[in-house]
């Protein structure tokens, strides 16, 4: 009787043991479907994120009126407050300084000029070509990455006519021609953003060709900010024109010309390599 009790218990425990492992299966089978389900809508959910957020940000741009409070007659109104702000919090105001050059760029918001220009203003030569050259070359990443996702649809269509322009260029030396195009702005900002991603332009030649291109042009800009303060005191008028003067123009395309000294070399020695088979056969 005890025997037949205890073989009784074992049968019951290991029909429980059984309906648990049954009802724990679908559980499984259905959090796996759900973990496919999620892996497939994660690539989409990115591109209605980033969507979203570049629509906002141009949404609140130009409703809160930045477009027009972003001038130099503003920053001259507001010059010592600025200054104030940038000595007693330097940490806080470079922070937001580069966070709103990164988001300025990845919004292709036409106020990179004159952050630049304040960047002199408020941090000299050296420290504000450090930070605007280190904040538009995160924005430019921000912005190629997104081009290479399924947002970059709706950018390939402003760029179409671009791209096969710009093509050759990349195809042959991707770093000398993306140096190139960054020192002499024959295309805009956003476009040169995004056409080598279209292109399959890695991220390396991409990062250093923007870091390094924009360094001569930021400290043109920079230097102009940087002597702001004395402008401002002696109550001469300044305008952005008044920064790109023909010399400043002259040696951005001396520096053009050199980043491409290697592609003419590269075609001379190829077209002289033709004529020496041509000649030998």
């Amino acid at each position: 009787m005890a025997i037949q009790t205890k073989f009784g218990l074992h049968t019951i425990h290991h029909q429980i043991t059984s309906k648990k492992i049954m009802i724990i299966k679908p559980t499984k089978s259905d959090s796996d479907g759900e973990c496919r389900l999620w892996a497939r809508f994660r690539p989409f959910s990115k591109v209605v994120v980033a969507s979203i957020i570049i629509g906002l940000g141009f949404a609140l741009f130009y409703i809160s009126g930045l477009g027009e409070f972003a001038t130099l007659e503003t920053l001259k109104a507001h010059r010592h407050w600025i200054l104030g702000q940038a000595k007693q919090h330097p940490s806080i105001i470079t922070a937001v300084f580069m966070l709103t050059y990164i988001m300025s760029v990845a919004l292709s918001l036409p106020i990179g000029t004159l952050l630049t220009i304040l960047g002199g203003y408020l941090f000299g030569q050296v420290l504000g070509a450090v930070y605007v050259v280190t904040s538009a070359t995160i924005g430019a990443c921000i912005v190629f990455s997104l081009a290479k996702t399924a947002l970059g649809v709706s950018f390939r269509e402003r760029a179409e006519q671009n791209i096969k322009i710009m093509e050759p260029g990349f195809r042959k030396n991707a770093l000398n021609y993306m140096l190139f195009l960054r020192l002499i702005p024959i295309f805009p900002f956003f476009i040169v953003n995004i056409v080598p991603a279209f292109l399959g332009v890695s991220l390396r030649p991409y990062l250093l060709g923007t870091f390094f291109g924009i360094i001569p042009s930021t400290f043109i800009f920079v230097t102009a900010g940087a002597s702001l303060g004395s402008i401002f005191s002696s109550g001469n008028t300044f305008t952005i024109d008044d920064i790109l003067t023909p010399k400043s123009i002259i040696l951005l395309c001396c520096i053009a010309i050199f980043t491409l000294l290697p592609v003419l070399y590269n075609w001379l020695k190829r077209r002289a390599t033709q004529h020496m088979n041509a000649g030998n056969n």
